[in-house]
């Protein structure tokens, strides 16, 4: 009887495509790091391997004496052979369940630490690297590359080293018995990994055309339906249809081969399987006619040359996902390698009044390319200074560099006189509020939501904060009021709605310094009016920096600051700035005509 290697698995993501690593020998030395962590349950992984691999590779000698002593009708010794056989399979059978639940137990606690670190290092990366590289490639290294890891580890660590140690006990056995005989098994192994290599070569091919064309199709349908309004707006319906039809064909063309070569597989190695034993039973009948092995010798060469051919063709079949998983964790250590965010500073701002300084400031986001030339300016302590401009200015610009998400090239930034450098984040971010352009809500409640600026807040405070900010009342007319749960990015509210609560989110922070960017652009005319009215409120004796293209809602500002390519062109109040006739007034004129008509 053959009995498998332990722990062993269908040829796992046939004919993915296989992805290779830049540097896999670096890459796997890491790797054993996570392992060193884990030596206990490694090491009892293989001793449990290696016990089944002794199992499979001694009940072929127990049948072939088994079979031997049925034929000179030595029946009383049969027994003890049969119970024999019987330990072994029962044997086996246990330790292929632990080392299943072994396997599963050990890729789940390294892929827990490395997701743990991954996400730990991306929580503290810097603003540029988020920036500066796709936020969707991010996701996949945490999800599908770590993923890929944990598949790799759970199915192919035993199945390497169960097929390793197969082989050499296998070969072992057969050159015990007969090596004639044993180099003709090793004829149909070649065989069997000559074909493995060129149909899994073809079928590769095939199987990434189809994952490609699948890509588009999804890519495809996912457009269609994120802008069906525009497609049916335009009549574009048929056009959309003749689209998906031509690659929905294409994928199904290359479907039906990929499947086809697949399907291949398994008749090709057996008929290869089936010629060896042929060859085998032939010549081990020779062999056995002229004295040289024994009938039961025949039957356990049939069996060990089954048992020696399955592990290399998994191993083959294995290289590509290991191949993919170490490409993947190559993936993952890229940003585990990356250095985190400086954060350093001993300085704090609690006794801070919020003088804010810029002096000679350059900057650039690309070196060569700066957006800050030479950036002077002072705002004073309770003073709120507006930044206009047209769009690429700078104006989002300097307030990246005031929360130091960048740092700057040259100059320096100072908070009552002190840089900015020498100000831990932390402490600077804690007494900052900021309400950017782009509203960000998380999946939890509006109270979840609300106090996530301040975690120490009362409800009395939250409501006070939601007053001041107007979304009170459009709180209390949910159903659930405070305890309403938002969706992901608090898509069952509209953007006004959204704004209204990001908005009342950096009052109820009760900054020293607090920054609006583009914080009315989403929220209509009557609302605006109600926001800037508790804004006043909320700014009174706070350092208020305002960026807006909407020139209605600056008017009252103390100094106007107007930018034009990363400099400072005029700067004043909004009667004086008009006054001037420079570039604010072309602006606000040009906003002006805009409305009137």
């Amino acid at each position: 009887m053959d009995i498998p290697g332990p722990g062993r698995r269908g040829p796992g993501g046939r004919g993915m495509p296989v992805e290779k690593p830049m540097d896999g020998k670096k890459t796997v030395t890491k790797l054993l790091r996570y392992f060193q962590q884990e030596r206990t349950s490694v090491l009892v992984l293989i001793l449990i391997v290696s016990a089944g691999v002794i199992c499979s590779v001694y009940a072929p000698r127990l049948q072939s004496r088994a079979i031997d002593e049925i034929t000179a009708r030595a029946f009383d010794k049969l027994t003890p052979i049969l119970l024999t056989m019987i330990a072994l399979y029962l044997l086996y059978a246990v330790g292929t369940l632990f080392q299943s639940l072994l396997s599963a137990r050990l890729s789940q606690r390294l892929v827990r630490r490395m997701r743990e670190e991954l996400f730990d290092r991306i929580v503290n990366l810097p603003i540029r690297y988020l920036d500066t590289h796709a936020h969707g490639d991010i996701m996949s290294r945490m999800t599908n590359d770590v993923e890929n890891i944990s598949n790799t580890v759970a199915q192919s660590l035993g199945s390497l080293v169960s097929g390793i140690l197969t082989i050499l006990g296998t070969v072992v056995m057969m050159l015990s018995y007969c090596w004639q005989l044993a180099l003709l098994s090793c004829l149909t192994v070649v065989l069997n990994v000559i074909a493995t290599k060129y149909l899994s070569g073809a079928m590769r091919r095939f199987f990434r055309k189809r994952q490609q064309l699948l890509g588009s199709l999804n890519s495809s349908v996912e457009e269609m339906v994120s802008g069906y309004h525009t497609v049916v707006a335009y009549n574009r319906q048929e056009k959309v249809i003749e689209e998906f039809n031509a690659i929905s064909d294409e994928l199904t063309t290359t479907g039906i081969k990929a499947e086809i070569l697949g399907g291949s597989m398994g008749p090709v190695m057996n008929l290869i399987s089936n010629i060896g034993f042929v060859i085998i039973a032939a010549m081990g009948g020779y062999f056995a006619l002229r004295g040289m092995i024994s009938i039961g010798v025949i039957s356990a060469f049939i069996v060990y040359a089954k048992q020696f051919g399955r592990p290399i063709n998994e191993i083959a079949q294995l290289y590509g996902q290991i191949q993919t998983a170490i490409a993947g964790a190559e993936r993952v250590f890229a940003i585990l390698e990356e250095p985190p965010e400086d954060k350093s500073g001993k300085g704090t701002m609690e006794q801070s009044r919020g003088v804010v300084s810029f002096k000679n400031v350059n900057f650039s986001y690309v070196p060569g390319k700066p957006v800050l030339h030479d950036f002077n300016l002072t705002v004073h302590a309770g003073q709120k200074v507006a930044l206009v401009g047209a769009t690429g200015s700078g104006k989002t610009t300097v307030v990246n560099l005031l929360m130091r998400f960048y740092d700057i090239d040259s100059g320096e930034i100072l908070i009552d006189g002190v840089n900015i450098r020498d100000i831990g984040s932390d402490a600077l971010r804690r007494s900052t509020a900021i309400v950017l352009q782009d509203t960000i809500l998380f999946s939890d409640t509006i109270r979840g939501n609300l106090k996530y600026s301040n975690l120490a807040a009362s409800d009395e405070q939250m409501v006070q904060a939601a007053k001041m900010s107007n979304c009170h009342a459009m709180v209390c007319r949910l159903h659930d009021g405070y305890d309403t749960l938002l969706s992901e990015s608090g898509t069952n509210l509209s953007q006004g709605q959204r704004q209204l609560l990001s908005i009342g989110r950096a009052f109820l922070a009760d900054p020293k310094i607090l920054i609006l960017d583009e914080a009315t652009s989403s929220v209509d005319t009557r609302t605006e009016k109600n926001i800037q009215d508790a804004m006043v409120r909320l700014m009174h004796e706070r350092t208020s920096i305002i960026i807006a293209h909407r020139l209605s809602t600056i008017q009252d500002a103390d100094v106007i600051v107007v930018m034009d390519e990363g400099r400072i062109v005029e700067t004043g109040n909004h009667r004086e700035l008009l006054q001037q006739k420079g570039r604010y007034y072309e602006l606000y004129m040009t906003q002006f005509a805009g409305q009137a008509t």
